[in-house]
């Protein structure tokens, strides 16, 4: 007997999911160099530098650090977006090896891990729940991850709780982290209009996918390939390969505002300006 299981199977599961099998506006996305359009337009996104508190859990399904509501806002905007979004989550989605595991990928090669940083337009929204089903609702910041012997002291006050969330619904308060201080220094990114990853693929998302990696160590990793999606009674199988394989681009544009330099081509991205190098 066949188990209808994975992403593939999401819009038969359920009918208010039916985005994740018909839409054509979908993500993740393969992000293919040569049909990138460079636009001018496009200024530097600003995350505010703000400390702010919130709690990391062990979903089932992913691994997520949601900001405390009553913790101070960290807002973005900038760069595509019309709107000021309010950070409301990181989520990470990582493989069972280094081969695999970003969502979005590059050429074709993907990356061990991907942090996905959601907020909320909050200047036509109340909260995430509102925006998530709505036009300009929800923005993404995807950044992918190299293996590295050093990583951010943000980015291990995450890991450094790795394990005590080992099981499903488990979970640890983090106080003063700076989501910006996570992010590489860049100002460079791709841009395009999607959805979110996970059911029901709300294609309500614009997706800003930043230049550079940030940095993952070996033992990190390893952290979080221990971690599982069943709880402690029934541990199930490895949370790793949580990832949603890449989506159709169908007509969308892929937009940067990296300029090819080399060739004087403002109208596309050449493969050698990309800082990615991906794992084969």
């Amino acid at each position: 007997m066949y188990q209808i299981v994975g992403p593939d199977y999401w819009g038969l599961l359920n009918p208010e999911w039916k985005l994740c099998n018909r839409g054509r506006r979908q993500s993740p996305i393969d992000i293919q160099p040569k049909i990138l359009l460079y636009d001018p337009g496009l200024s530097r996104i600003e995350v505010e530098k703000h400390k702010a508190n919130g709690t990391l859990k062990n979903t089932g399904h992913s691994v997520r650090f949601r900001l405390d509501p009553d913790s101070p806002a960290v807002m973005v905007s900038g760069g595509p977006l019309s709107y000021k979004y309010r950070i409301h989550e990181l989520l990470l989605h990582y493989g069972r090896s280094d081969d695999r595991g970003s969502e979005h990928t590059i050429s074709g090669h993907a990356f061990p891990a991907e942090l996905q940083i959601l907020g909320y337009n909050n200047q036509l929204y109340d909260n995430m729940s509102e925006a998530m089903p709505k036009t300009q609702g929800v923005i993404g910041i995807a950044i992918l991850f190299q293996i590295s012997n050093v990583s951010s002291p943000d980015l291990r006050l995450i890991t450094s709780k790795l394990n005590q969330i080992v099981h499903k619904g488990q979970t640890q308060h983090i106080s003063s982290i700076s989501v910006a201080g996570i992010l590489p220094d860049t100002s460079q990114f791709m841009t395009y209009e999607g959805s979110t990853t996970m059911p029901g693929c709300h294609e309500t998302v614009t997706w800003i996918v930043l230049n550079k990696p940030i940095y993952i160590t070996k033992t990190e990793i390893h952290h979080l390939r221990r971690l599982m999606q069943g709880d402690e009674k029934h541990p199930k199988t490895s949370l790793a390969n949580n990832y949603r394989p890449p989506q159709s681009l169908y007509n969308r544009s892929v937009r940067t505002n990296v300029f090819n330099h080399d060739i004087g081509d403002n109208r596309c991205f050449d493969s050698g300006k990309l800082f990615y190098k991906g794992n084969a």
